[in-house]
């Protein structure tokens, strides 16, 4: 048989040698070294930290109980609602306290603290975390209803919550805030930072943000930690409120958690593109131009843009 020509037939795998012995070998020694210098050297039989893969599912869970005609199973009737809910519920807060005992443990031995009654905080923390849902709802409800009525091309509230980038990502803040003021930082963070992959929006969970809060469009939105936001305020694409500098202590390692960006009052406008940086205050019901670059406070109602800033400069 000419060798150019084969029978037709299922293809043979082709078994290659990766070599993945001392691969393996050489990546057992490479996370030694890292746990060596870190002071890690422990038994590592049980997983160490939170998973972002069940967070993903807890607050999709989360998500559908908190909306549960829009977000849950595409069977749910009125008549069965409540049961989803509370069966929902359950599940989740069961997995969240999982989670939490994970980083209450991973907390303690970083910082060489005693281990005891995690069981019991991880409980009373969910508890809290499940009894302040139903505000978190109505915070929601306000979100969304300052999307709808903040943007002419929505054509239903059902529409901004199913569709609205801005409203995915304010919901998996709100929950995320619940527990970084718990104090699950790195819970938290991977909340944020899930929804920061879906939508391009990077909100920390510390940042304080008041009710009605619109992102409109929303890519590139960066809003950081110790940023105060007031009611009914908007905010359009590449939006950042950041920092302007860095604190740093006597061993010229950087201060956390100290107060570094902006305090945005309520109704305010922040247009495409604008910098907002440093712990400054825009006052209430100002309105910020597309691509302002702004590191001083503003008094209520001002109107700021390029050539305004430009005239004002000496």
């Amino acid at each position: 048989m000419n060798d150019l020509v084969r029978p037709f037939g299922p293809a043979q795998p082709v078994v290659h040698d990766w070599h993945l012995d001392s691969v393996v070998s050489a990546l057992h020694a490479a996370r030694a070294d890292w746990r060596q210098s870190q002071g890690r050297l422990r038994d590592f039989s049980t997983r160490e930290f939170p998973s972002r893969t069940a967070l993903r599912d807890i607050v999709a869970t989360l998500a559908a109980a908190l909306f549960p005609m829009r977000l849950g199973p595409p069977g749910l009737r009125d008549s069965s609602e409540d049961f989803f809910v509370g069966h929902s519920l359950a599940v989740a807060l069961d997995a969240l306290a999982e989670q939490v005992v994970l980083e209450l443990r991973y907390s303690a031995r970083l910082n060489g603290l005693s281990a005891e009654d995690i069981e019991a905080q991880s409980v009373a923390i969910v508890q809290q975390f499940a009894a302040a849902l139903p505000d978190q709802r109505r915070l929601l409800d306000a979100d969304i209803t300052a999307a709808w009525q903040g943007d002419p091309a929505a054509r239903s509230v059902d529409e901004v919550l199913l569709c609205y980038p801005g409203i995915n990502a304010i919901l998996h803040h709100r929950l995320a805030h619940l527990l970084y003021r718990a104090g699950l930082p790195l819970v938290a963070r991977i909340i944020a930072e899930i929804a920061h992959g879906e939508t391009g929006i990077d909100i920390h969970p510390g940042a304080q943000i008041g009710a009605g809060f619109f992102i409109d469009h929303g890519t590139g939105v960066v809003i950081g930690e110790t940023a105060v936001i007031g009611e009914r305020v908007r905010l359009y694409q590449a939006v950042t409120l950041g920092a302007k500098r860095f604190e740093q202590g006597e061993d010229g390692s950087l201060l956390k958690g100290q107060p570094r960006h902006p305090i945005v009052e309520d109704d305010v406008v922040i247009y495409a593109g604008a910098t907002v940086l440093g712990r400054i205050t825009i006052g209430r019901g100002s309105s910020i131009g597309g691509n302002v670059w702004l590191t001083r406070s503003v008094p209520p109602g001002s109107q700021i843009s390029q050539a305004s800033l430009q005239a004002a400069s000496p």
